[in-house]
């Protein structure tokens, strides 16, 4: 029979160092390891053992924070070598049993996270001058080679054993989740014939052949392996230059909880269980830094950095802790003339904290982007819809704006909004807004004071932009109606409608994870009671359904 899914207990996204289960993080001057060290009755819940290095999504909470802290705290790191603790495993992938008991919702995304984590040591790669090597001291199987896949360069282990491998096709009826059919072919450029074979071969493709094919990048046996670990790190850490910096300490995120009410210090999330939906407001503070140097001096709470902390942490609740909420009503409110001037440093500083910041921000923008909830952003009266938090409303599906004399509402475009957070397809949200007339954006761009609710609407920012009259009622009844819709139909529109134009890379691993992955994982082929995902590590053999759809 097919296991019953269970849910986790309420999980928590905050984590350090000191508090790692799975990962051991060595600083060594400018080279860091990374060593995957999974504890097998470490699981977030009862009923698996992580074996072989396998892994659920605290090990995975774990590989982000450290991706984060590298970047934040250690600037003067060049070079991270991913390894593993266990003699001819490096990791066995995704835990099948934790998979096979979790909920449809809990799978995807879990393979979210997942592949958000390997975007971003991909980008920390392109943006902040850190390099990774895989050093894969044994078979890596699954999403322990998908994460291989995110590194730089990868090394394999040469002991006549050791393999790389996607057994997900032919040993559970599902894909590899996290990106690996999209890597092999669009950023390693493995031919098509020898992709086929590598996906269909549950035992995987080890040594030379491993090589020549472009699953790997060198091998190395075990007695020369310390010392070709040692010279491709080195080469890594000297491809990039070096920077002189001391780095700042990602302090806890403090949140307190009342009444279904999670209080950050910049951020507010409400839910409204009954109705399914929730409120997410931002606000920013009256004054901030105007200098790299005071931004700098206030570390991780410098207010731009910390709020988009909590709003990652919040985007992160609503994902995977408050599934059942369907909509969420984004606010953004405080002192425009602060985000206004935080954008100016963001657009002139050339200083790496800065900059990591700015990078940080994209990187929750793109969590919004790619989070399956419907987003509607609410400008009213004190609203803060500028620049960086013009950003959020772009990435809204719709945006509704008070249009009343009497209750003044100004939105307006900065820098920020001209390319400092693009999205998963190379796009800015303007740009992708207005994708059809493009002339929009310059003239958006060109102007340099907000802009009141009637300019907004005409300039195409607005969804609708109801009269004082007529405000409540339509919010209440769009709110209404989204509720009401299927949740899976919302979730496949939404991800068909939010990336127009070009097809990058990530937009390929999301859009497949959206639609066939998620379809897959609902197949009677892969889940249903003989299904193969359900079948594995059993003495039953999987039966098809072999009509091809």
């Amino acid at each position: 029979m097919t296991a019953t899914a269970t849910r986790p207990e309420r999980l928590d996204f905050q984590t350090s160092p000191d508090r790692y289960r799975h990962w051991k993080l060595i600083i060594e001057g400018d080279i860091a390891t990374l060593r995957m060290d999974v504890q097998p009755t470490g699981g977030l819940r009862e009923g698996y053992e992580l074996k072989l290095n396998s892994y659920d999504l605290g090990v995975d909470i774990e590989l982000a924070d450290a991706v984060q802290r590298l970047r934040f705290e250690h600037p003067e790191v060049r070079c991270v070598v991913l390894t593993g603790s266990l003699d001819r495993v490096f990791c066995a992938g995704a835990n099948i049993v934790m998979l096979r008991t979790s909920a449809h919702s809990f799978k995807v995304n879990f393979c979210k996270f997942t592949n958000e984590t390997r975007l971003a040591i991909e980008d920390t790669s392109a943006n902040s001058g850190k390099r990774f090597l895989a050093a894969l001291n044994g078979t890596a199987s699954g999403g322990g080679y998908e994460l291989a896949l995110a590194c730089d360069s990868i090394l394999l282990v040469d002991d006549r054993n050791s393999t790389v491998s996607f057994p997900e096709v032919p040993l559970l009826g599902v894909l590899p989740g996290t990106g690996g059919l999209t890597r092999i072919t669009d950023k390693r450029k493995i031919r098509r014939d020898r992709t086929d074979v590598f996906s269909t071969v549950a035992e995987g493709i080890k040594g030379k052949r491993a090589v020549e094919w472009g699953l790997v990048d060198r091998i190395a046996p075990l007695s020369k392996w310390d010392e070709v670990v040692a010279e491709m790190s080195r080469e890594l850490a000297d491809s990039v230059p070096a920077r002189e910096a001391i780095g700042i300490e990602l302090t806890p995120i403090e949140c307190a909880e009342e009444d279904g009410t999670l209080t950050y210090r910049y951020v507010t999330l409400a839910r409204d269980d009954v109705k399914r939906t929730a409120e997410l407001t931002i606000t920013a503070p009256e004054d901030g830094p105007k200098t790299a140097e005071e931004a700098y001096a206030e570390g991780a709470g410098w207010w731009l950095l910390q709020a988009f902390r909590e709003l990652d942490d919040a985007l992160l609740n609503l994902r995977m802790n408050f599934r059942e909420i369907a909509l969420v009503l984004l606010r953004a409110q405080g002192s425009a003339a602060t985000v206004r001037s935080t954008d100016a440093l963001l657009a002139d500083s050339e200083h790496w904290f800065v900059q990591e910041t700015r990078h940080f921000v994209k990187r929750v923008l793109k969590r919004l982007d790619l989070s399956s909830k419907s987003f509607y952003a609410v400008c009213e009266g004190g609203t803060a819809f500028e620049g960086t938090f013009l950003e959020l409303a772009l990435a809204c599906d719709r945006t509704y704006v008070l249009n009343d004399p009497e209750t003044p509402v100004r939105l307006g475009a900065t820098p920020a909004n001209a390319g400092l957070y693009p999205m998963s397809n190379g796009l800015t949200r303007l740009e992708t807004r207005f994708l059809g007339t493009p002339e929009a954006v310059p003239e958006i761009l060109a102007r340099t004071e907000p802009f009141d609710a009637e300019t907004a609407d005409e300039l195409g920012l607005a969804t609708f932009a109801p009269d004082e009259i007529d405000w409540e009622d339509e919010l209440r009844l769009a709110t209404e109606e989204r509720a009401s819709f299927s949740p899976d139909a919302l979730t496949a529109m939404e991800s068909n409608l939010r990336f127009p134009g070009p097809e990058t890379m990530e937009t390929k691993i999301f859009g497949r994870l959206s639609a066939w992955q998620n379809w897959i994982f609902q197949r009677p082929n892969a889940v249903g009671e003989r299904g193969a995902l359900t079948c594995y590590g059993t003495p039953q053999r999987p039966e098809f359904n072999v009509e091809r759809t």
